[in-house]
This record gives C-alpha cells, sequence and structure tokens, in this order.
C-alpha cells in the first residue's frame, strides 16, 4: 500500500466546485479524488465547509485576501504539490471562500478536517511479502500474511505509532524527538532509529535487532536490546532474560535465501514449514539435532529437502503432501 495523497490546490479544488475549472483541470481533480479514500474524505470536507459557507457569503465584510491566505495556512498541505496548476487570478469568489474562516471559526470545522484528514494506514501483505515505505519514510517489510496499521494522527505529536500481527522487518527513520512505538501482542517496542525484526506467535513474541538500540516494554518491565541481541517474550508472565542472536533463519523472508550456520535441523525445518506453508516432520528423532552449515537460495522445497536427504544420509518420503524425513 502506498501513502495516499492528500496535497492538491484549493483553488483547484473551488474552482472545480464552482464549474469554472478547466476540462484538463476536472480530469486532474476527479483523478486525485479516485486515488485513494483519504483524497476523497478531504474533498468531501472541503465541500462541505465551501456549500456552507455561501449561506453567509452575502452579509460578509472582512478582508477577503487575507482570509484566504489564513484559510491555505489551516488547511495545511503537504509541501509537495500532487497537482500542480498555473493559476491566472483569484475569482470573484473570493467573498465566499474568506467566510469559509468564519465557518471554521464558529464550528471547529478545520479541526475537524485537518484531524479526520490523517487516518490510520493499513499496510497487509496477504499471499506475498510486502516492501513499503511509511509515512516517516521507516521502510518496513511485511511477512506474508501480516499487517501493520500506522496512525498518521500522531504525526502531530510527540511520537509515532503503529500496531503489528504478524511479522516485519522495521528500518525506522531516525527522529529523536519523535520516538518510533510499535504496539504488538501486548508488547510495545521503541526505538529511535533502529533496524530490528519483529515476529508475533499465538504463544510468544520475539524481538531481534541488526543495528540500534531497542526498549522492549511490557507492564512496568522494560529490557534494553542492542545489535546481534534478541528476546523471546511468552505471551504470559515476566520478560525474560535476552540472548545473543545465533541463527540468521529469521531473515529468510527478505533474503529470500535459508543462511544455517552450525543450525540444527529441526530448527531448519521449523522455518521451512513457515516459509513454504508445508509440513515436514521428522521421524528419526536423532536427527533433529544434526547440524548444518549451508546456504539454500531461493530453491524450490523439493530441492531443499533432497539436498537434506544426501548431507546426511537420510530418507525422506513425500506422501499426501507430506515430507517425512526417516
Amino acid at each position: 500500500m502506498k501513502r495516499p495523497l492528500h496535497n492538491i490546490d484549493d483553488e483547484l479544488l473551488v474552482r472545480y466546485l464552482l464549474n469554472e475549472a478547466s476540462g484538463t483541470e476536472r480530469i486532474a481533480v476527479e483523478g486525485w479524488i479516485s486515488d485513494a479514500p483519504a483524497n476523497k474524505k478531504y474533498f468531501d470536507h472541503f465541500q462541505l465547509i465551501w456549500n456552507t459557507s455561501h449561506e453567509v457569503a452575502a452579509v460578509s465584510q472582512i478582508d477577503e485576501d487575507a482570509a484566504w491566505l489564513r484559510f491555505q495556512q489551516r488547511v495545511n498541505r503537504s509541501s509537495t504539490q500532487a497537482v500542480v496548476i498555473p493559476m491566472k487570478k483569484r475569482y470573484n469568489w473570493l467573498g465566499a471562500a474568506a467566510v469559509v474562516i468564519i465557518m471554521l471559526g464558529l464550528f471547529g470545522i478545520y479541526r475537524y478536517l485537518t484531524y479526520t484528514s490523517l487516518e490510520v494506514l493499513t499496510y497487509a501483505s496477504n499471499d506475498a511479502v510486502v516492501v513499503d515505505t511509511l509515512p516517516d519514510q521507516s521502510v518496513i517489510t511485511l511477512n506474508k500474511h501480516s499487517s501493520l496499521n500506522y496512525d498518521e494522527r500522531t504525526s502531530k505529536g510527540h511520537v509515532r505509532k503503529a500496531k503489528l500481527k504478524g511479522e516485519a522487518f522495521f528500518n525506522v527513520a531516525p527522529d529523536k524527538t519523535k520516538p518510533f512505538v510499535i504496539d504488538v501482542d501486548g508488547l510495545e517496542v521503541k526505538v529511535i532509529g533502529t533496524s530490528f525484526n519483529i515476529k508475533s506467535l499465538s504463544d510468544r513474541t520475539e524481538v531481534v535487532v541488526e543495528s540500534g538500540t531497542v526498549n522492549v516494554i511490557k507492564g512496568n518491565q522494560s529490557i534494553t536490546l542492542i545489535r546481534g541481541e534478541r528476546l523471546v517474550v511468552p505471551k504470559f508472565g515476566k520478560l525474560p532474560s535476552k540472548q545473543k542472536t545465533e541463527s540468521k533463519l529469521y531473515n529468510y523472508y527478505r533474503s529470500r535465501e535459508f543462511v544455517c550456520d552450525n543450525t540444527p535441523l529441526w530448527q531448519l525445518v521449523q522455518v521451512l514449514n513457515e516459509a513454504y506453508e508445508t509440513n515436514i516432520i521428522i521421524e528419526a528423532q536423532a536427527a533433529k539435532n544434526y547440524k548444518l552449515t549451508t546456504t539454500f537460495p531461493n530453491q524450490s522445497i523439493d530441492t531443499i529437502m533432497s539436498i537434506i536427504e544426501e548431507t546426511f544420509d537420510l530418507k525422506v518420503e513425500k506422501k499426501n503432501g507430506r515430507y517425512i524425513i526417516r
């Protein structure tokens, strides 16, 4: 999902509402409205304010130029313009535009407009890994069947807030004045600017730090993690002790390869089951702790199972959609 663009020239919207926009301008406005739900919401509120202003326009006696300038400032658009149309002149609708300021002051519509035009953005991966950029320029990589809600409304405060379900890798844009806080299954993960992985499962949440510092908070407890450290937090109970990150398998969905470094077979199988949505069973109990050091670069599950079979002199049987290691 891409960030919806709210920015557009407000004078262009006024001309559109008055049916004074050219054909090209009308196409530009209508295209912008249909680009994102947030754009339509912005336009609907703008139209509401504009229509209301007509009821008192006839009795208004205020400085039109100054009022129009204040209106533009208070709409608080982004500095990057989504639509750039050269302006020829201000039309005789400036009086009505100025009255908008009165309506905003009387009914608080402006505050409602600027708050509701910002929204909770939802990023979802469904059946494929998704890489996207948040409004604060942080980059996220969502594993399959995961989602992130980013609350744009908090951008006007002193914190950036998001809520995660599933698994994601974060490369957070540094901003010392606005920490990035992620709510995940009863935990808060708080950072300034760093890169880390969060995986939420039914019984636990895992946090692995690649760079910078991460603070994990549960109730009145907190633990600080640095590069090369991980924390596995059970759904119930206190925060455990942190550990050194010994495996790089957590990174498979981002790197598209399975990196094994003296990795026990059971751990690799666990990740393969998740990645390929398959069912691999190790019946040979002794084989569970066989250690493997290699890299599988984006290979098929059949190829990987063949390599495991040959490496450890095991027998792999494929039956009813399952792989059984004997």
